[in-house]
C-alpha cells in the first residue's frame, strides 16, 4: 500500500529502520539511505502518514555520473526543505538494460513510489519488460508515444516539447507565412526540427526543412552563403533554429538580425546569474527561446527559495547540469503531490509551470517554459509568466 498508517512509536521505529538499510539490489548497485525525521507536526499527530520512496539514478555512470549527480543533488535538497512523512532512499543501478530492470523491479517491491530512470535505455527496458505496479515517476520521456501503463509518469525535460511550445508560440504571432526549420545531422536536432514542424501545421506558418552541414563545429561558407541567399528570396517570417548556441550564432553573423530567430534551451549555454562579459552571447541579441525558471527567472518565488548546486570556486556552471539539478528539485515535489494523494495538481516549478493528473484514468503531464530573449548577451525573461 502507499501509505502506512500507525502511532507514533511504530513510525519512528520503521523511520529509524529505514535510516540504516543499505540496498544492493543488482551487483554494481550500491544504497545510499536518507532516513526520516520527526517534525513537531508530526508529533502531535496520533497517526502519521508514511510513504517510502526510492530514486534510482546510475550514479557511477561514466556518460550519465554527474547527470544523475545533478538530479540526485537537487531532489536531497527539496527533500530536506519539505521531508515530514517520507523516507526516501537513493539506489545506484547501472545504466544499462538488464541492471535497470533488476534494480527497479526489486525496488518495486520495497518501496511505495519509485522515482526514476534516468535514460531512455533505462525506461525502455521497464516498459518492454518489467511490470509498473507502483507510482513510478519517471525521468525521462518515452521514444514512442503510445499508451503508457496508469501507474508511470514521464516528468523528464523534453527538447521536443519545447520545439513544440515554440511552435505555438510562433504560429500565433507570426502566421502566415513561411519559416525556415534549421538543423545540422544531429540526431538530437533531427527530433526538435521534427517536433516543431509538426505541430506548426494548422497554424497558418509553413515549415520548409534546411540541414546544414557542419565540419568540427563550424558551418560551410558556401552553405552559409546559400542560406543567406534563401532568406532573402523567401523571405520568411522567422527561423526556428534546433541547434545550439554557437551555430546559431554563426547563423545570425552570415545572415544579420532582420529575420527573427526562435529556439528551444539548447540555446542558451548561459546559468542563471552569469555576469562574467566573456560568457556573453552580443551576437544572439534578440533570438527568442524557452527555457526552465531556474535558468531564466531569480525573482520566480521556488527559484528563490532553494539552493543552488553547489560547485567548485573555480568551476564554472553547467546550464544543462543546472536545469537536471531543477528537475530532482520539481521531482521531489511531484512524489510529494502523489505521496499525499492529489491526483490532479498543478506546481509552479523551477522547470516550469507543471499541470499533473495521476492516479485516477491515464496519466498526463505538461510542462510550460517561460518566453525569453536575449538583451545585452545574456537571456532575460521576455514577460510575466
Amino acid at each position: 500500500m502507499l501509505y502506512k498508517w500507525a502511532k507514533l512509536a511504530k513510525w519512528v521505529k520503521l523511520a529509524l529502520a529505514a535510516g540504516i538499510l543499505l540496498n544492493g539490489l543488482c551487483p554494481p548497485a550500491l544504497a545510499n539511505t536518507t532516513s526520516v525525521d520527526v517534525t513537531a507536526a508530526d508529533a502531535d499527530a496520533n497517526v502519521i502518514p508514511l510513504a517510502s520512496i526510492a530514486l534510482l539514478l546510475p550514479l557511477r555512470s561514466g556518460p550519465l555520473g554527474a547527470a544523475a549527480d545533478a538530479v540526485r543533488s537537487g531532489f536531497l535538497n527539496a527533500y530536506e526543505r519539505d521531508k515530514s512523512g517520507l523516507e526516501v532512499t537513493v539506489i545506484e543501478a547501472a545504466d544499462t538494460a538488464g541492471d535497470m530492470l533488476a534494480a527497479y523491479s526489486a525496488a518495486s517491491q520495497k518501496y511505495d513510489i519509485l522515482v526514476g530512470p534516468l535514460s531512455r535505455t533505462g525506461l525502455t527496458a521497464i516498459l518492454q519488460n518489467g511490470r509498473v505496479d507502483k507510482p513510478t515517476i519517471a525521468l525521462t520521456q518515452p521514444d514512442s508515444a503510445g499508451a503508457l501503463p496508469a501507474q508511470l509518469l514521464p516528468v523528464g525535460l523534453s527538447i521536443e516539447a519545447e520545439a513544440r511550445q515554440v511552435a505555438s508560440w510562433a504560429g500565433a504571432d507570426y502566421a502566415p507565412g513561411k519559416v525556415l526549420v534549421l538543423s545540422t545531422s544531429a540526431a538530437w536536432q533531427k527530433r526538435v526540427a521534427n517536433a516543431f514542424a509538426q505541430q506548426i501545421q494548422g497554424s497558418g506558418l509553413h515549415a520548409d526543412m534546411v540541414t546544414l552541414n557542419l565540419e568540427n563545429g563550424v558551418f560551410n561558407a558556401d552553405a552559409l552563403t546559400q542560406l543567406q541567399q534563401r532568406v532573402e528570396g523567401d523571405m520568411p517570417r522567422l527561423l526556428f533554429a534546433a541547434l545550439n548556441a554557437d551555430q546559431t550564432r554563426q547563423i545570425r553573423n552570415a545572415i544579420g538580425d532582420q529575420t527573427p530567430i526562435f529556439g528551444i534551451s539548447q540555446l542558451n549555454p548561459l546559468t542563471l546569474n552569469d555576469n562574467n562579459p566573456e560568457h556573453q552571447i552580443a551576437e544572439l541579441n534578440g533570438v527568442r527561446l524557452v527555457d526552465i525558471p531556474w535558468q531564466v527567472q531569480p525573482d520566480h518565488p521556488a527559484v528563490m527559495v532553494y539552493p543552488r548546486q553547489e560547485v567548485a570556486a573555480d568551476q564554472r556552471r553547467n546550464a544543462d547540469l543546472e536545469r537536471l539539478y531543477a528537475l530532482g528539485i520539481d521531482a521531489f515535489r511531484i512524489a510529494r503531490e502523489v505521496a499525499t494523494r492529489n491526483s490532479v495538481f498543478q506546481i509552479d516549478g523551477v522547470t516550469g509551470k507543471l499541470n499533473v493528473r495521476f492516479g485516477v484514468g491515464a496519466p498526463s503531464f505538461e510542462r510550460v517554459e517561460p518566453t525569453a530573449i536575449y538583451q545585452n548577451g545574456v537571456v532575460m525573461p521576455l514577460q510575466a509568466q
